[in-house]
């Protein structure tokens, strides 16, 4: 039995497929002699399909963005015709019978232990280039789907990976995923946000995993404890069904409330919205009943496109995302790129100290105006769409505000994007812009950012770390990054009551808004919008119908003398499953 971090609730029980990263666990197996000349095909194919990405994406990224920033993939390009990095990989192949995948691991292995003897900036540059090119040839080596469907694998899965990537979830779309566990991340990572978002139970930051477990094996994920089983006994496995029933039993009861209004007890209603990322999310979002979508992700389209996503390409998602959204209300957020999502053609590498907070986000979005006003016009463009006599919404929220300053620039080419497409001709429909409140001095100075937005919403997973000065991803303190801390607590506090006296509409984003635990302070606090995962509304709405605004608001008043986390997450705990012991299971530990 392996310990880790729970992340999404649930039980689920599947035959493992392990996606084994070029840089966590390659293929060792040995060619046979047949074999050799196949896979050498193999790699001469992947290296053309890299070259012909890499040459599309220069010539692209230089005329939207500038030829500095093309010249990245020019020197990609010479990296992936360099003879020493080629004729190694063939050689490893046809004397070693080695697999591409292994060759190319074992190649970055070498320049790897070579570079870090120097403590030259350039030469790291270059590594992360090597790595880089590495990873495409990679990706082209293997299919994540066709892998787990060539495996022969039948039944539900359960994905073991180190940690799973945007372009992997996609690939992994029409599988029949029931859980997913990783070595990595934590509960905002990406396979924190894929495993919410359909509903599966999913555990992270198991240690070791990939080498503990192989594809085939039965694998149990209690993803409400945090709990990894590799192939249990029988009677251990017959325990972990019953339970797997009864969490379907219990999904599928509450699911019935999707066309219920969204209700206190006593009668104040609630808006619960979806957080997305494409638009397979906009389908579960009205399937769980929700109002609309309260964060579009718009950074998953620019990771898992297979070059830049022009003007019009980004148009025609977002009109696609709002035809489909429920009452046609959508809040899209501009591009969060930076921390642990990265893409090359901004310039942006893995050399920054600190990426959570250094140039990303909005700061990135600056750096590049033309690149971002081609965002705000599609979102414009988009807004235009809302059908006449329709109560919708298309919302623009900026990301990672951190003064009055940045916020007065970003209205600035709000303006000038709607000057672009007025003397285009180009229709444009009304767009009401928010800032996301996740940095502590927009807390702190809340008031008079108020002045510069329409609404706010709070982006409590960063909020919560850099109030607590805790990587949420590093192990060594991300026991720190607590979002029931009593500092969390009393920020959350004083920014909705901000908002609310300043009549400006503000709703939570963040991870915190879909946990049962979370959402009774977050009632008493004053907040009536929140933005979730689409699975955990049926839970929410659930519970909001099993409570008062009387009640949460003593919840509060109580929560706000204790001085420790703990106590907060014990009297919280104690409190729902005085509400509802069924819908306590659906917390996570």
């Amino acid at each position: 039995m392996e310990k880790g971090l729970a992340v999404s609730p649930g039980i689920s029980i599947g035959v493992a497929y392990c996606i084994l990263e070029i840089f966590v666990n390659p293929d060792r197996k040995r060619l046979e002699k047949h074999e050799v000349q196949k896979e050498l095909a193999r790699y001469e194919q992947a290296r053309e399909r890299t070259a012909v990405d890499l040459a599309a994406l220069q010539s692209k990224v230089e005329k939207q963005i500038g030829k500095n920033e093309g010249a990245i993939f020019a020197v990609h390009q010479t990296i992936l015709r360099d003879p020493a990095f080629t004729n190694k990989v063939r050689h490893w192949i046809v004397e070693e019978h080695l697999t591409a995948s292994a060759a190319l691991h074992r190649l970055m292995e070498q320049y790897t232990e070579v570079f870090s003897k120097t403590g030259d900036e350039y030469l790291q540059e270059r590594l992360n280039d090597i790595r880089d090119v590495v990873v495409r040839l990679s990706a082209y080596l293997s299919d994540v789907l066709n892998d787990a469907e060539e495996s022969g694998l039948s039944g539900p899965l359960i994905v073991v990976a180190d940690e799973l990537l945007p372009s992997q979830a996609v690939a992994l779309g029409e599988a029949d995923v029931r859980g997913i566990v990783t070595q990595a991340g934590s509960q905002t990572s990406h396979a924190a946000l894929i495993a919410r978002s359909r509903g599966i139970p999913a555990v992270s930051g198991v240690t070791g995993i990939l080498r503990k477990v192989k594809t085939g094996d039965t694998v149990v994920v209690n993803g409400s404890e945090g709990i990894v089983s590799i192939n249990p006994e029988p009677e251990e496995l017959a325990a972990y069904r019953k339970l797997e029933r009864e969490f379907f039993h219990l999904k599928d009861q509450l699911a019935a409330n999707r066309h219920h209004p969204a209700v206190t007890r006593d009668g104040t209603p609630l808006k619960l919205l979806a957080n997305i990322n494409n638009v397979k999310d906009v389908e579960a979002a009205e399937a769980m009943g929700a109002a609309g979508v309260g964060l579009y992700r718009t950074e998953y389209l620019y990771l898992t496109h297979e070059n830049v996503p022009d003007e019009d390409e980004q148009y025609e998602v977002y009109k696609e995302i709002l035809q489909k959204t429920p009452h046609k209300y959508v809040t899209i957020r501009t591009l969060d790129i930076g921390g642990d999502k990265t893409v090359a053609y901004l310039g942006h590498n893995h050399n920054e100290a600190n990426p959570f907070m250094g140039w990303r986000s909005i700061r990135l979005s600056f750096e590049h105006p033309e690149f971002f006003l081609s965002q705000l016009r599609a979102i414009m463009r988009c807004a235009a769409e809302l059908p006449e006599g329709i109560e919708g919404e298309v919302n623009m929220l900026f990301p990672m505000i951190t003064n009055v300053e940045e916020m007065r620039k970003a209205n600035h080419l709000v303006r000038k994007a709607e000057k672009s497409l007025d003397e285009r001709g180009v229709p444009r429909g009304k767009v009401k812009v928010g800032m996301m409140l996740e940095v502590p001095a927009a807390a702190v100075c809340i008031h008079h950012l108020l002045e510069l937005v329409d609404f706010v919403s709070i982006g409590s997973n960063d909020l919560v770390q850099y109030l607590t000065a805790a990587d949420r991803d590093n192990p060594k303190v991300s026991g720190l990054c607590q979002p029931l801390s009593p500092a969390v607590v009393m920020t959350l506090k004083n920014v909705i009551e901000a908002c609310n006296q300043a009549n400006k509409p503000v709703t939570l984003c963040g991870e915190m808004a879909g946990q049962p635990r979370a959402f009774l302070l977050l009632l008493g606090m004053g907040l009536r919008s929140f933005s979730m995962s689409p699975a955990f509304i049926p839970t929410i709405k659930e519970l909001a119908i099993l409570t008062t605004i009387e009640h949460a608001e003593r919840v509060v008043q109580k929560v706000i003398d204790m001085k420790t986390t703990n106590q907060v997450k014990r009297f919280l705990r104690m409190e729902l499953e005085a509400i509802s012991p069924e819908l306590a299971r659906l917390d996570t530990e």
